[in-house]
């Protein structure tokens, strides 16, 4: 066993300007920009728990959202008021605006870069209806956009020389003095040296926190680290009350089905056959916003018109069979190929058994219309950050469109930062030392009885089950008070491996850490707010309060739990309305 002396000793500490924690979409289109601007003037450090290439954003599956054409019906208030509407008036309408002004010259972009869209017969790029949406904006490329928009902006970045990768990064906390940034510290996998990534700027662009449920359709390697360093080093936590699910996750895995499969025009029926929609949107169907159909698709199984399964993930159907066999090939592909691989099912035959899954975090960490947080020289951007576009529920297709935009415009107001020539912080050693403490003798030496998996477990089954579609003060309190326990259990935890070269068992102790303290936030913030509004649905509080509730949660760390404050919304056009469709 190493000594805190020979850690320290054999401590790593490496300068760039800027530092992009986090290389999804919105990490990759912010280091494009950068890259692009400032030439060999910075330098990048591209900073990822997994390799470059693999980050959740590659799993985004239907489109990206954008007003390609106003000539044939769509215009930019068309979409602003969409995202207005759909965000049950919580979205602030400035950052509306911005995101649907901006959204077509990203993607438009990605286009010169070599995107890949889908095409219609003239040649056009393909868009395709999807839920809340007025007009079928979702520019596609087949069901694997995010997937492609991830590889065009790595194989932009490819042409600069500027940038510096640390793959396989187990960030573990934002070190900063007196308000300003100063480093990143975490683990280098690969050598299990303890690492310090200095920088004058950083954009936080992790991505989201959806491993705290058992029923999610994120990559397991999401968990949350950005949202939870970010809160431990003092920015705020916006509306994290509001996590969406998503109406078609798999059963029994909970992979995503993605709207795209309502947008190609599938039926969502119940177990008496009938297009049940029909009883909650009657105009919009299945292509309702996420947060209305998940909760017809719940309602319909609580009430006993769903099907059983025998794990008790009862489902209803997503029914494909009437699209063909062409549409489904040349349109859903993935989709096809994961039902046949994990459930043996061909949906050109068969209807494909779905449920509401956790899916998006509409909230994350507080940042501006910019996307400056109140942290001197960091940003955020992606679904780790709260510019107050989604609200109280996210439009699908929205999400990836939004990384781009705000990648680029984060990238943009780092550029700007950097040519103000900002001095590069001093590191404080007795911040360092406490973190080398903390990760290679209080954890690497613990000598507890708990299992932290048993704890990560339940702490997914008790998110799954008080935290879920459907939310009462009662299970809320009950689901706080049993993360109190777990927080308290984990403290007499045991990481069992004790070598430093790639040691995964430290680093998902360290992941559970990040989701309980993350869940505890999520609920405290659910629990205070007394309304119903988009994916927070409250059956002891079933109207939204805009008298009392409309405003922004803010909650932020102490060490007696998350404390909690609220701001406006920012409304520039539409007062709140009754929301229907």
């Amino acid at each position: 066993m190493k000594t805190f002396k020979s850690v320290a000793k054999e401590m790593e500490i490496v300068t760039h300007d800027v530092l992009i924690f986090g290389t999804g979409l919105a990490g990759l289109r912010a280091a494009c920009e950068i890259a692009r601007k400032m030439d060999d003037s910075a330098s990048i450090g591209l900073v990822s728990k997994v390799q470059i290439q693999r980050p959740h954003s590659v799993c985004a599956e239907g489109g990206s959202a954008a007003v390609l054409r106003e000539d044939d019906g769509d215009n930019l208030d068309l979409h602003a008021w969409d995202t207005v509407k759909g965000a049950d008036f919580l979205a602030d309408q400035d950052v509306i605006y911005r995101f649907v002004e901006t959204a077509p010259k990203e993607l438009m972009l990605l286009e010169h870069w070599g995107m890949p869209w889908s095409r219609r017969e003239d040649g056009r790029i393909m868009q395709r209806p999807f839920g809340g949406h007025s007009y079928p904006r979702a520019t596609m490329a087949a069901d694997k956009t995010g997937f492609f928009e991830v590889q065009t902006l790595y194989d932009n970045l490819m042409q600069y020389k500027n940038f510096s990768r640390h793959e396989e990064f187990f960030a573990t906390s934002i070190i900063a003095e007196d308000g300003k940034f100063c480093g990143l510290a975490g683990i280098d996998l690969p050598t299990g040296k303890f690492k310090v990534l200095r920088a004058k700027a950083m954009l936080i662009a992790s991505g989201g926190l959806g491993t705290l449920y058992g029923f999610t359709t994120y990559s397991q390697t999401v968990s949350g680290d950005g949202h939870a360093l970010a809160y431990r080093a003092g920015l705020n936590i916006e509306d994290p009350e509001f996590l969406q699910f998503h109406p078609t996750g798999l059963v029994p895995s909970g992979i995503l089905m993605t709207e795209a499969c309502r947008g190609e025009g599938g039926y969502l029926r119940n177990s008496l056959g009938e297009r049940f929609m029909e009883r909650y949107a009657p105009e919009k169907m299945e292509l309702g916003p996420r947060d209305l159909v998940s909760r017809s698709e719940m309602t319909e199984i609580i009430e006993g018109r769903g099907f059983e399964e025998p794990s008790g993930l009862d489902y209803v159907h997503l029914d494909l069979t009437h699209l063909g066999a062409d549409r489904i090939n040349k349109a859903l592909p993935l989709i096809r190929e994961v039902c046949m691989k994990f459930i043996g099912l061909d949906p050109i035959l068969e209807p494909i058994p779905v449920r509401a899954v956790a899916h998006y975090s509409m909230g994350g960490v507080e940042a501006d219309i910019n996307g400056a947080t109140k942290m001197d020289g960091v940003w955020a951007a992606g679904e780790v950050a709260a510019h107050s576009l989604h609200g109280a529920n996210r439009l699908g297709s929205n999400s990836t469109t939004e990384c781009l935009v705000y990648g680029g415009i984060t990238g943009e107001e780092i550029v700007k930062y950097l040519k103000t020539d900002p001095d590069l912080s001093e590191l404080p050693m007795d911040q360092v030392d406490q973190e080398i403490n903390r990760l290679y003798v209080d954890y690497l030496q613990k000598n507890g009885k708990e299992n932290f998996y048993e704890i990560k477990d339940e702490l997914r089954a008790l998110m799954d089950q008080h935290a879920g579609v459907y939310r009462t003060g009662e299970s809320l309190k009950e689901g706080l008070d049993k993360i109190m326990v777990l927080k308290d259990r984990f403290k007499d935890i045991y990481v069992t491996d004790r070598n430093y070269v790639y040691n995964t068992n430290l680093m998902n102790a360290l992941e559970t850490e990040n989701l309980l303290d993350l869940a505890e936030v999520l609920v405290t913030a659910a629990l205070t707010r007394e309304e119903s509004r988009g994916a927070h649905a409250r059956t002891d509080f079933p109207v939204r309060d805009d008298d009392n509730w409309l405003k922004h949660t803010l909650a932020s760390y102490s060490d007696k739990g998350p404390k909690l404050d609220y701001k406006p919304v920012t409304i520039t056009k539409w007062k709140p309305v009754e929301r229907t469709y």
